[in-house]
């Protein structure tokens, strides 16, 4: 890997922006091709990505690398390259200036704003790099990677197929640690979309500001389940927990804690009992469950059952063997699944974004106590309700604000390609996926071409000002 510095960095973009420059109109055949050879690309080399992951993480199952990584990134190639030609179509307006303008023509046109930045995170390297790209390389921009250090087998690997698939003034991937990330955060983008956690997403924004870098920042936050009285258990149980322990809850969409009536609590805990045991039999020894990034992740995760624990909670360790489970090696990570019954507001894991497999269990007596609980906290990037009572469904949602939602499931709405996805407040800002990623890097310029009309004339706009002038006014203000 090349050993990358701010000054490297800065040769590469300058590089790039030259190029753009030089390229003029940047035609759909030309963007369609880059996302053919990105779509191309990864087909050739989804082996090596989930080797590379799995020896990342320690253990990571290539069924949960091709379908929550490759899938979602080829998924959004494609429908940007179908969808391209719509997206990119000027918009027609009506000219008005209190009533229409015979022979005047408004419209907007999306042309590519130059070079974009992509900040990528650990936990989908793939998923969370070529999504952003998809939409950038369809506005017509060239871009720049910065994937996380934290997976560098994975991060080599795309190097390595970028350069191979792209010239360097098209598509550059920037390895390095989190210096190289810093340096890479102050260049003078067009545009700069990081993807992480609310911690670096601020020392990103701030310096991009240096630049006046518009930013999207896709952050996190403790994502709530509000499970509803009218709720079928059983089916919200396995949707819950197949979310929450997909990647061992590295997702920043994965539930972080579930609201549920207070007597319900114990049939929770026995379904959860039985689908772990199920679906992953001991966890810290089945092939099908991930591991944690690092040693230090790890150790983050049990301080928190540690803190939990001290404090009077309840541990409710899951899986066949739980509360027997061995002391995994540290090339393994294996942390088991546990549920906290008794979490307070005091405790760390109820005050930071948990990012793994644990699991609080909040209860309420009544709706409005769970939605209020909701809303005193800082906004999620998604919520998710399960119940059947379609009033209940319309007061959560109209009384709570977060940068998604899916009803009666987990997660769904971001594998809808033509949906927004972003955050809100805390969890972040802008959007991107499908159309509204197009957008996102794409500058909508109003162009207006005027009649031959003399309107000012018409008006009597120009000095000095008469009665005609007034009463022209307050003809334009009546049609308002």
């Amino acid at each position: 890997m090349v050993a990358h510095t701010a000054e490297s960095l800065q040769a590469i973009l300058d590089h790039q922006r030259q190029a753009f420059l030089h390229e003029g109109e940047v035609k759909l055949t030309r963007r369609r091709d880059r996302l053919d050879r990105c779509i191309a690309m990864l087909r050739q080399h989804e082996d090596a990505v989930c080797e590379a992951l799995n020896n990342d993480f320690g253990q990571r199952p290539a069924t949960v690398t091709r379908f929550t990584d490759v899938f979602p990134a080829l998924s959004a190639l494609s429908y940007a390259r179908d969808n391209l030609k719509s997206w990119a179509r000027a918009r027609h307006h009506t000219p008005r200036i209190g009533t229409w303008i015979p022979g005047a023509k408004a419209s907007v046109v999306y042309q590519p704003i130059g070079v974009v930045g992509i900040i990528s995170p650990w936990n989908f390297p793939i998923n969370l790099t070529f999504a952003p790209l998809a939409g950038a390389l369809a506005a017509g921009n060239r871009c720049m990677l910065k994937p996380s250090e934290h997976t560098p087998q994975t991060s080599e690997l795309l190097e390595r197929m970028v350069a191979a698939t792209f010239d360097q003034s098209e598509v550059a991937v920037c390895t390095g640690s989190a210096a190289v990330g810093a340096a890479f955060a102050a260049l003078p983008f067009d545009h700069l979309l990081f993807t992480g956690s609310v911690a670096v997403g601020r020392r990103v924004m701030a310096a991009a500001a240096e630049n006046l870098v518009p930013v999207t920042l896709e952050l996190g936050g403790k994502c709530p389940v509000i499970l509803g009285r009218s709720a079928g258990l059983k089916r919200a149980v396995d949707r819950i927990l197949l979310a929450k322990l997909l990647n061992a809850g590295q997702i920043c969409l994965a539930p972080d804690y579930v609201l549920l009536p207070r007597e319900k609590i114990d049939e929770f805990i026995k379904l959860a009992r039985k689908w772990v045991a199920h679906s992953y039999g001991a966890p810290h020894r089945s092939q099908d469950y991930t591991s944690i990034i690092n040693p230090q992740h790890r150790e983050r995760l049990r301080a928190y059952l540690d803190d939990a624990r001290s404090r009077g909670a309840e541990i409710v360790e899951l899986g066949a063997d739980a509360g027997a489970a061995d002391n995994p090696s540290d090339s393994q990570r294996l942390l088991p699944p546990a549920l906290i019954i008794g979490a307070t507001a005091t405790m760390s894991v109820m005050r930071e974004e948990i990012f793994g497999p644990i699991l609080p269990l909040i209860p309420y007596d009544d709706i409005e106590a769970a939605v209020e609980f909701v809303r005193a906290r800082p906004r999620p990037l998604a919520l998710y309700w399960f119940g059947n009572d379609r009033a209940e469904e319309k007061a959560v949602l109209s009384h709570t604000l977060s940068g998604g939602v899916t009803i009666n499931d987990v997660a769904m709405h971001v594998l809808i390609e033509s949906l927004p996805f972003g955050g809100v407040g805390a969890s972040g800002m802008g959007a991107y996926h499908g159309e509204q990623g197009f957008r996102t890097f794409s500058h909508a310029r109003s162009i207006y071409r005027q009649t031959r009309i003399d309107i000012a004339g018409l008006l009597s706009l120009r000095p000095p000002y008469t009665a005609r002038t007034r009463r022209a006014l307050r003809l334009l203000f009546s049609r308002l």
